[in-house]
This record gives C-alpha cells, structure tokens and sequence, in this order.
C-alpha cells in the first residue's frame, strides 16, 4: 500500500482499497474511460499505515474480501479495519466504510441485517466451533447447507441430503476449519429452475441482474472472468436477466436496506424457490462483474461505479 507524496495530494483521487490485484482491469478501464484518477491501496504484508500523518485528500472506496484469506493475504481484513478506523477518524469519505466490511466479512451479520430490514432470508443457525454442527442441522432439517461465516465465492460451502452424511464430513479428513470458527447451518433452499439471481446496485441504485447458472450444482458463483468456473449446462454461467427491473418489489426492498446499511455498491443474490418465497442469502460488497454481461447490459456496472465514485469525488473538498 503505497501512500502518495504529500506533493502529489494536490491531485485529487478515488484511492482504492482492496485485497486482489486481478480483480482491478475492468475498473482500471472504466476509471481512466470516465477520466477518473485511481489510486490502488493493496492491503497485504507489508502493508504500512503512519498513524502520525493524516490520510491523502481524495475518495476512499473499500473492495475489501471476505475471501482475501483464500488467496494468501490472511491479514488483508485486520488491515483494512485498521486503515478504515484511520480514514473515518480523520472524516475521509469512505464508500462501503468499516460498518460495511463487517458485513461483508461475516454470513451470521448479513442475516441479522437483511432480517431486521424485513426481507426474506433462509433459516440459518450459527454454530461455534465443530460440536453442535450436526444437532443445528437436525433443528435445521435435512437438506441443509453448512458454510463459513467468513467465506467467500461459494468456497467452503456443502450441502448434505441427511445429517448421517455430514456427521461423516465432520469426522472425516475433508473436513475445512472456518477462520473465525463459526459455522453457518442453512436450510437448502429449492429454486423453481436452476439458476440464482444477482442484483447489482452502484450508488444504492439498481443497475441489472444476472441470471446465474446452477445446472452443475456448483456453489462457487464468482462472476469476474479471472474466477469463472463453468456451469455445464446449456445456459451461459452468466446472462443478463432482463425479467428484474428496478419496479421489482424484492428490488425496491434491498435498495432501502442498502441504504438502511449504509452500503453504496453491492452484488445481492437471491433465489426464487419452489414454494413461492424469493429468499435473498448473499451480500457482495467487493462486487465484480461478468464481462459477457457487461457487453450487453444496457448501461455498464463499472463504468456506473467509475462515474458514480467520480461524482462522490468531485464533492470532496480539497485541503
């Protein structure tokens, strides 16, 4: 994380912390299409923050991961608590601030703020540590979906037809320790056709959904082409969902709870199931976005972050 010379402060930009370098083209692109400076804070080893010095002037947007520690960088979200505390201490402007990557980082906080906020969620038990895994399942009910709290692109999730068969997981080699030692226990939720939607928000404002394939049974849904695992099916992993507009009610819902939450850009996944309930169960506040939807949506997620951190940028006053 390289901070820039104080003679450089003059210039200002949309400083971007985040935990995943090949994550950043398509918003390098956007960013300089828009004429928008974009400065990358990497938050890795070695990674420095004077806490003797105020932070640059500019706009601060957090893309921090809840699944940085799947690629090597175990610290990335204890740094990026500690330099969010700095930034807003100083009264910097922070897109998706230190109350949004704790959102972000933790399944158990999604649920309780996506409950609050009204909207349908799976029923979900979090469960500390190995022991009690099995008996939230049997509370749960066969099928049932266990998940890391703190996860992230469908790693570590299984699902299990009978408590016998994750008993064995449990016991076996194959079993994955979470990182923060809590389990999430979920209902498997049925979809009435193979496929989830994600909704993507930039500002609080809709901007499109995506029909995401899920013919193969996968649970690894990452939508960023650096991550694509195909779906082998006849449908694209990733197509544009034309049926979701911002007139949907479950659309119109989340909008107010992002606001509620205080979180600008957002990726939300729901599932329309067999009984009637669209049940959201994911909240992406480090979104990424597909390429082959980006080339026929009718406005571009990317360039609608470039020009919305833009227009956030041009109200922060230089000091």
């Amino acid at each position: 994380m390289a901070h820039p010379r104080r003679s450089d402060r003059v210039t200002l930009a949309v400083h971007v912390l985040h935990d995943h370098p090949e994550w950043l083209p398509p918003f390098r692109a956007a960013f300089a299409a828009e004429g928008v400076a974009l400065r990358e804070w990497l938050l890795e080893d070695g990674a420095r923050i004077d806490l003797s010095e105020a932070p640059p002037d500019g706009l601060f947007w957090s893309r921090l991961s809840a699944s940085s520690h799947t690629r090597g960088r175990r610290v990335a979200k204890e740094a990026g608590r500690a330099t969010l505390a700095w930034l807003e201490a100083h009264g910097r402007r922070v897109v998706n601030g230190r109350g949004v990557l704790e959102i972000e980082v933790s399944k158990a906080a999604q649920h309780a703020a996506l409950a609050a906020a009204g909207i349908d969620v799976p029923r979900s038990i979090a469960v500390v540590g190995r022991d009690g895994i099995a008996d939230a399942a049997r509370a749960i009910g066969a099928p049932a979906i266990v998940k890391h709290n703190q996860g992230g692109k469908g790693l570590g999730v299984r699902g299990f037809d009978a408590v016998e068969h994750l008993e064995e997981y449990l016991a076996s080699p194959l079993y994955e320790e979470p990182l923060d030692g809590i389990t999430i226990v979920q209902e498997r939720l049925v979809p009435v056709e193979p496929f989830v939607t994600r909704a993507e928000f930039v500002g609080g404002r809709f901007v499109y959904a995506v029909r995401v394939d899920t013919a193969a049974g996968s649970f690894e849904l990452c939508p960023a082409d650096v991550c694509e695992v195909p779906s082998g099916s006849l449908h694209e992993p990733f197509e544009l969902r034309n049926t979701v507009t911002a007139d949907h009610p479950l659309i119109r819902r989340v909008e107010s709870f992002l606001s509620g939450a205080g979180i600008e850009i957002a990726g939300v996944e729901f599932i329309e199931t067999v009984d009637g309930r669209s049940v959201v169960y994911d909240v992406n506040t480090n979104t990424n976005y597909n390429p082959a939807v980006e080339a026929v949506a009718p406005e571009s997620a990317t360039r609608s972050v470039a020009r919305f951190l833009g227009a956030e940028l041009a109200r922060v006053p230089t000091r």
